[in-house]
């Protein structure tokens, strides 16, 4: 399915007409944008700078045979009303799911497995700790609680106050609306009671280090659940609101299951063709190569279309953005369009990333010691993510204090997925040759690397000293492959010989996203998930309902309500915006 990327082509009759609506990347929200407002009726033109759909949920071959999803790695945040009203099934959505889903090994031998069976849970925590075996599925049932309680957040715009002069009838529809949201919010707090809220309260503005503390004593178990509340950031788990971060990345399902990830058979690039193939059924033109350089604002104000790169200009009278709101305002808007205040909170908005992603093609599984098998076939230690480093929250911490000096992690935390577990799609294996039987994708996700080390430049080759192995592919020459072999030697200690079996890899920093994917800062959240940069507050305070202070133009990325990950929820948000105020006009 990957392959059908190539059929999005530019087409010279979009230079010709005045659309309806213009939408700048094909990232899954953009592409979920454009299916909802094509379904509308609305004739609508996606424009990508890439020469491949889907911005950071994308399927990419970087070595020859060997598929990657090539930023976003896993499923379980695409809101289940956009998979139903888009049909995405039907347009070749498959997930697959995954049990166990995490694997954590340690380095005195034991190993913790965990996952969607409750029964080997609690077995599996049981072997550290009999109390916290206990607890185990009493925080999951208060997690699910929290997150029932969020949802109808996620699938809404935000009650926010209306900018400008409006009509009298329709600040009194606009007050309604907002007293509605606000009644739902309190009958909700009521029905989960004064406790739970509390509670919920405590996790949204504690460190996860609090709250896992005060359910737990096991320390390799915390470092593995504390994962979730500092990924994609740069917070130590003792940050107050990583808590926050924990939460969102529980919130997502599959298929119904509740905080269950998946991979996509294909990969991630699979959602963005699933989403666009919905996109494209109900009239939508989505044009590769085409990279937007400006917005086009009347003297009024008003944008009436865009400027790409090669010269061309596509006239609409509303255009939806679905890049991050810096490049959106800082460079796509041209200079004193802009009120001060907002254009300065733009500005100051948090971007920063420690992230990095390496995909590997490898000639073998690794084999973890203590899981001390004889055979080399895939087992349940394969099937899910693998937490490699810090085995305690403490360690979690020294890892992000490196970053916040300037350092790359001595002992980065990363996580590895092994997709060719369950999809053949993506590996040579999936070929009928014996030549190609054993080999496999790996994905890594490593925290923390800073977009700017004190101690060099990812730019200079000096300082991405290259490796000892021969053969190693790498998009860019020499890149950082000294952190990946710090990495990789990390890996060795767990599941020796791992670094012999790389083919070649793939490795994409902080400065790399950003110049690649258009990530700013290489954030891939479109900015920080900390409680001053959400709801009301996201992207800046006055501005969350996807409207700009540019009459006509929207924001519909990761960068707008309800935030980051692979949820569509943004996209789907933004066009019902867009149809309403279509209709007002």
């Amino acid at each position: 399915m990957w392959r059908q990327f190539r059929k999005f082509s530019s087409s010279s009759t979009a230079k010709e007409k005045k659309w309806d609506a213009l939408i700048i990347g094909s990232g899954h929200n953009g592409l979920t944008a454009a299916a909802y407002l094509a379904r509308s009726g609305l004739s609508v033109a996606v424009l990508e700078r890439r020469h491949i759909i889907g911005g950071a949920a994308v399927t990419e071959e970087i070595i020859p045979g060997f598929k990657f999803s090539r930023c976003s790695y896993l499923q379980s945040l695409l809101r289940p009303c956009v998979i139903k009203e888009l049909e995405l099934k039907r347009h070749g959505l498959k997930l697959l799911k995954r049990s166990p889903s995490s694997f954590t090994p340690c380095r005195d031998g034991r190993y913790l497995l965990l996952g969607p069976d409750k029964e080997l849970n609690y077995s599996q925590i049981s072997k550290f700790s009999k109390s916290d075996a206990d607890a185990y599925s009493r925080y999951e049932s208060q997690l699910d609680k929290f997150c029932d309680f969020m949802d109808p957040l996620l699938d809404s715009s935000t009650p926010e106050t209306l900018q400008g002069s409006s009509h009298l009838n329709t600040r009194m529809k606009h007050k309604l609306q907002n007293s509605a949201f606000w009644a739902n919010c309190l009958r909700r707090a009521l029905h989960l009671g004064q406790k739970d809220i509390v509670d919920l309260m405590d996790l949204l503005l504690a460190p996860a280090s609090k709250v896992l503390n005060n359910w737990f004593e096991t320390d390799v178990l915390k470092a593995t659940l504390a994962t979730d509340a500092v990924i994609g950031t740069t917070a130590s788990v003792h940050t107050p609101g990583s808590g926050y971060v924990l939460l969102h990345h529980v919130m997502g399902e599959s298929d119904g299951d509740r905080g269950i990830w998946s991979y996509v058979e294909g990969g991630m690039g699979s959602v963005s063709l699933a989403i666009a193939s919905a996109a494209k059924e109900a009239g939508a033109t989505i044009l590769t190569n085409a990279e937007v350089s400006k917005l086009m604002i009347e003297d009024t104000g008003r944008v009436h279309g865009v400027l790409l790169a090669d010269g061309t200009i596509l006239h609409s009278s509303v255009v939806l953005s679905n890049a991050t709101p810096f490049k959106t305002f800082m460079d796509l808007v041209p200079d004193d369009v802009l009120p001060h205040d907002f254009h300065n909170a733009i500005k100051c908005s948090d971007y920063r990333s420690a992230t990095t992603k390496i995909n590997l093609a490898v000639d073998r599984l690794p084999q973890f010691q203590c899981c001390n098998l004889s055979h080399s076939d895939a087992g349940p230690q394969h099937s899910g993510t693998i937490h490699i480093g810090p085995e305690s929250m403490e360690e979690m911490h020294s890892a992000a204090q490196d970053a916040e000096n300037g350092l790359p992690s001595r002992r980065p935390i990363i996580e590895m997925t092994i997709p060719t577990v369950f999809d053949k799609t993506i590996s040579p294996s999936g070929i009928h040759s014996l030549f190609n039987l054993g080999k496999h994708v790996i994905g890594l996700f490593i925290q923390y690397t800073p977009y700017k080390p004190s101690d060099g430049s990812w730019e200079n080759p000096a300082y991405r000293v290259k490796g000892s192995r021969t053969s190693l592919i790498t998009l860019m020459p020499f890149r950082t492959e000294s952190f990946a072999q710090r990495c990789f030697s990390m890996i060795d200690e767990y599941a020796p010989g791992f670094s012999s079996s790389i083919i070649g890899y793939d490795m994409l920093t902080p400065p790399d996203l950003e110049r690649e994917i258009g990530l700013t800062g290489g954030n891939i959240f479109h900015g920080s998930m900390g409680l001053d940069s959400l709801f009301l507050m996201r992207p800046v305070k006055g501005w969350s309902n996807y409207r700009t202070p540019v009459e006509g133009l929207y924001l519909c990325g990761s960068g707008a309500h309800p935030g980051g990950g692979v949820m569509g929820a943004p996209g789907r948000n933004a066009a019902h915006v867009v149809i309403e105020d279509f209709k007002k006009s």
